[in-house]
Formats: C-alpha cells, sequence, structure tokens
C-alpha cells in the first residue's frame, strides 16, 4: 500500500520502516496508524526475516507525540489518541521476526517509548534520550512507565521520569536502555549487518525465542516456565529443528528455510 508520513522498504530480507516527517519526526494520529498497518503488511510477508526503524532525517528518530494534535483534545479524545498509538507500538512489539530501532537523533516522549517497543536498540553517537512528560504536566503514555522499568530496573526509570533528563547515547548504553552505541555515519551500515545475522536464523525458533521472553515476563516464573515448555516443543516442530540438529550433527553449516 501507499504511506504517506512513513517510508517503507525491502530488500533481501530486510525491511526497513522509516519515520518520514523531517525534521524531528513528530508522532501524530497518522503515523501511528501507518505504523500499524505496516506491523500488519510484515508480519503477513513471510520475505521479510528482519526489520529496522529509522527516523527520517539526521536531527532525529522522532522527538515525542506532535503536541499541535493533542494538546487541545479532550480527555475522551486523548484516550482514542492513546489507543490508536498503543495499538501501533503493540502490534509493532508483537511482531513474530526481530525489530531493530536505528536511533540516529532525539528520542524523546513517543520516540524513546517506541524504541522500546523494538528487541534491539542502536544509537548513533549523537542520539539523545529522554521522558519529558511530567515537565509537560502529564505522564509518558506510550507505555514508558511500563516498558522501561521492564528494560533498566525501577529506580532508573523513575530517575528518568520524574527528572525528565535528557541524556547522551553513552549514558544510554550504560543504563541498558540501548543495545551498542556506533558512529552516526555507521549507524545503517550496522543496523543491516545486524539485520541481515538475524535473517540468518531459523525463523520458527526466532519467533518462539521473542514470544517466550515477552510473554514470559510478565508472568510469575512457574507460568513462564510452562510457556517456555510449549513454545520448545512447537519449535522443536519445524523442520529447520531437524536441519540444525542433523547439520550439528554431521558438522556442516545448516541451510534453514524458515518452515
Amino acid at each position: 500500500m501507499a504511506y504517506e508520513v512513513i517510508q517503507l522498504t525491502k530488500e533481501n530480507g530486510v525491511a526497513v520502516i522509516t519515520l518520514n516527517r523531517p525534521p524531528v519526526n513528530p508522532l501524530n494520529s497518522q503515523m501511528f496508524r501507518e505504523l500499524a498497518l505496516a506491523a500488519d503488511e510484515l508480519q503477513a510477508d513471510a520475505s521479510v526475516k528482519a526489520i529496522i526503524v529509522t527516523g527520517g532525517g539526521e536531527k532525529a528518530f522522532a522527538a515525542g507525540a506532535d503536541i499541535s494534535e493533542i494538546a487541545d483534545l479532550t480527555p475522551v479524545e486523548v484516550y482514542s489518541f492513546n489507543q490508536i498509538s498503543r495499538t501501533a507500538f503493540d502490534k509493532l512489539e508483537s511482531l513474530d521476526k526481530p525489530v531493530i530501532a536505528a536511533i540516529n537523533g532525539f528520542a524523546l516522549g513517543g520516540g524513546c517509548e517506541l524504541a522500546l517497543c523494538c528487541d534491539f536498540r542502536l544509537a548513533s553517537d549523537t542520539a539523545k534520550f529522554g521522558l519529558p512528560e511530567v515537565g509537560l504536566g502529564i505522564i509518558p503514555g506510550g507505555g514508558g512507565t511500563q516498558r522501561l522499568p521492564r528494560l533498566i530496573g525501577m529506580a532508573k526509570a523513575k530517575e528518568l521520569i520524574f527528572l525528565n533528563d535528557i541524556i547522551d547515547a553513552a549514558a544510554a548504553e550504560r543504563l541498558g536502555l540501548v543495545n551498542n552505541v556506533v558512529p552516526a555515519n555507521l549507524l545503517m551500515e550496522e543496523a543491516q549487518k545486524l539485520a541481515r545475522k538475524l535473517s540468518s536464523k531459523p525463523a520458527v525458533a526466532m519467533s518462539m525465542a521473542k514470544s517466550a521472553i515477552n510473554a514470559g515476563i510478565n508472568m510469575d516464573l512457574n507460568s513462564a516456565l510452562i510457556f517456555e515448555t510449549k513454545s520448545f516443543v512447537t519449535a522443536f516442530t519445524s523442520e529447520d529443528r531437524k536441519e540444525g540438529l542433523g547439520a550439528f550433527m554431521k558438522k556442516r553449516k545448516p541451510n534453514f528455510t524458515g518452515k
């Protein structure tokens, strides 16, 4: 389909979603709807093995929600806006393929929350992160109060949210908010390299591992272990399991087909 405020490209099993409202790519309801549609398209496309999300231009990944759209909304209208954004974020997070955020500048508010929905976060050395909502008299509403403490711990999440400080990429890496920091001119190259590496992995096992981790973290340990066992058994039914174990036994490189 045709997108207006995002760009979607696919090449060699890797899809790239580019937020396309430069210079700072503010997140509005149209962008959220298009992100949700793109997630549906990529979920259904078996040729896509890994996904990169990035921001158009060099200034920002996404510098938060589009304040011009939400500033004068009623509480009921704000709730509707929030449901649109949640649908997009949930769909991206629940894709059964690995998703990489390539963060090329400011990732503030909703932009930071969008990055939290991804499985990997690669940041340029010029990237900045923050959740400024409390300073505006509101709170993060796109998962920041829930996904962030699960990622970096409650104490540090409260520090970022309560103080609404903007931190640089190095500080984000120390907190565990991002996986790696790379020079800005190498960001997409490194993201593509990671995507290609992930694309070479067996798709069923990747999907089962992702769902086990994402679902299990919200369960008690016993329930999570039961869920893991079911996911393990599902992965064991795949053709790639036969290929992977057979290749290991014969000491050769596996040829996975994604089935």
